[in-house]
């Protein structure tokens, strides 16, 4: 099933491409930071692709890509459901830090499922019914967010609300300590599903028709279900990006 999602993503989208009419894309790169809730772990710092289309067929959201099967792209309302998929750049490795010697990996995976969207003006919701499909946590995970615009001179502000449900496998691959990893000092954990609750905004700056500066800043609360998790040291993850992103026609 994993395997029959990529190969649809990737047949939908070449056809899109091939009946696309002239449309906007936007493009940029720049320094991705992710503070880590582990104990002892630095925070992560990647370059980072940024990349915004949509042409009612096919969409590209910063990192996350989709192809849709139904819906409508209209100037004021728009909806539509699609196939999608993302990569998740979270986990640990052992030796990230002393704390965590004798640990398992908990690796980076790619997400793909079923995503519906909704605009109205400046507004939109979108949900989504993702699963792993690297078999890392092996499940699923259920996400809402809920957005805006808004402008102040020459800055325009996307704020939006996130909330996620975690489930156990999730939860548990992320946050758990196993039997055979437990020391006199890192008891065995094993928590449940949970709520993460998240907020977030893009802030955008023109600099001139095609260039702009864009800023993503987001904070995330863990699950209640993880915040007793021996491995942790905040409650919190903070991340964000810093683009220079230029914005075109074809």
């Amino acid at each position: 099933m994993k395997y029959i999602l990529l190969l649809s993503l990737l047949l939908i989208s070449l056809s899109a491409q091939e009946t696309q009419k002239k449309q906007k894309v936007t493009v940029g790169l720049g320094p991705y930071l992710q503070t880590q809730p582990y104990k002892g772990v630095d925070p992560l710092l990647v370059p980072s692709p940024v990349v915004f289309f949509d042409n009612g067929i096919f969409y590209v959201r910063w990192s996350r890509v989709g192809v849709y099967f139904l819906g409508n792209k209209g100037d004021e309302f728009s909806w539509g459901f699609s196939l999608t998929m993302q990569p998740r750049v979270y986990g640990y490795k052992a030796e990230d830090s002393d704390y965590l010697t004798g640990m398992d990996d908990r690796e980076t995976t790619i997400e793909g499922g079923l995503a519906y969207s909704a605009s109205y003006k400046k507004m939109y919701i979108e949900t989504m019914l993702i699963t792993d499909m690297l078999a890392r946590y092996d499940s699923w995970l259920f996400k809402t967010e809920i957005g805006d615009e808004y402008t102040l001179g020459n800055f325009t502000f996307y704020p939006s609300l996130i909330l996620i449900y975690e489930s156990d496998e999730f939860v548990n691959y992320y946050y758990g300590v196993k039997e055979s990893e437990a020391t006199f000092n890192r008891p065995q954990f094993t928590p449940g599903a949970g709520w993460q609750l998240g907020a977030q905004t893009f802030i955008d700056y023109p600099f001139t028709d095609k260039l702009s500066g864009l800023i993503n800043l987001r904070v995330d609360r863990l699950p209640t279900s993880a915040l007793n998790s021996p491995l942790i040291d905040s409650d919190y993850i903070y991340s964000g990006i810093v683009s220079l992103i230029y914005t075109f026609e074809y």
